[in-house]
């Protein structure tokens, strides 16, 4: 059942160190808010699961909050290539990271078998395909009905589920409506599952195609308004593209990442004094041009 708290009470509660955690949102609607407080709670030795992880999970992973990530694309979307990623990857900063890659459809499909309470997931994939040669987990197997070999991989159930939606009620039922990835899944996967939402509302009114989670399937909802920016929330915010594009040489380099991230996340109290510390910088390079 849905509580109704702080983000900081939500990560320091729901999310424990070891902890398999999901982060979703598919270039829209992603959790940076919560992002940002499970580095500045220092969480470590988690298993990280996205579809496609881009700069969030490149702050996580560069701040040594990662052990293992679950992906099936990564990237700095309109950019380039993810640094502190493929420097975890490549030399081992600032700690090894086990890397599982699958692909798009394959998580998609592991995602609603744990959702599912099943323990894997079978589908038409991976023919003519060398990932199941570096993947262990990626079997094969013959369908009893008609002799077919398919793809069999195992379910996502994560410990944690971390969504940004746009609304939720006082009772805890949240809405998302828009492009929307598997988030829903997602947090029918998982054992627990925090959202950060825009705003909360006395009642929900759900435009068509939209999403909505009952509250018996949410374990925190946290008001976080922005708390998907630099991505997107329909109907709120658009994407701050600039920003994806200013990340490139803000991450590049290891110590003016960590000095970015020592001044704008670790020494911030939370995400709205985060915007005030992003807003601060920006007025100051005004000034100074």
């Amino acid at each position: 059942m849905a509580e109704l708290i702080s983000l900081r009470e939500a990560i320091a509660g729901l999310i424990h160190d070891g902890d398999r955690v999901a982060c979703e949102g598919f270039t829209h609607l992603i959790p940076f808010a919560a992002g940002h407080e499970i580095i500045r709670q220092k969480k470590r030795d988690l298993a990280l699961v996205r579809m496609t992880p881009d700069i969030i999970y490149d702050q996580m992973i560069g701040m040594g909050v990662a052990r293992e990530l679950v992906f099936s694309w990564g990237g700095n979307p309109g950019v380039g290539s993810l640094h502190r990623f493929r420097d975890a990857i490549e030399k081992d900063w600032p700690a090894p990271l086990t890397v599982n890659e699958r692909s798009h459809a394959d998580l998609a499909n592991a995602y609603a078998a744990g959702a599912s309470g099943l323990p894997f997931a079978v589908m038409r994939g991976y023919v003519g395909n060398d990932l199941p040669k570096h993947n262990r987990e990626i079997k094969s197997l013959t369908c009893p009905f008609t002799g077919e070999v398919l793809a069999a991989v195992p379910s996502v159930r994560p410990d944690v589920a971390v969504i940004h939606a746009q609304k939720a009620d006082c009772k805890g039922n949240v809405l998302l409506w828009g492009i929307v990835g598997v988030q829903k899944e997602a947090v029918l996967a998982a054992k627990r599952a925090i959202v950060t939402v825009e705003e909360i509302v006395d009642a929900l009114e759900a435009p068509r195609n939209a999403v909505i989670l009952p509250h018996w399937v949410v374990s925190a909802v946290c008001l976080v308004p922005h708390g998907a920016r630099p991505s997107y929330a329909e109907g709120y915010y658009g994407r701050d593209n600039k920003f994806y594009s200013d990340w490139d040489d803000i991450s590049r380099d290891r110590e003016t990442f960590l000095a970015w991230m020592n001044r704008h996340v670790m020494s911030t109290a939370d995400f709205a004094d985060y915007e005030r510390s992003l807003v601060g910088a920006q007025s100051k390079q005004v000034s100074h041009g």
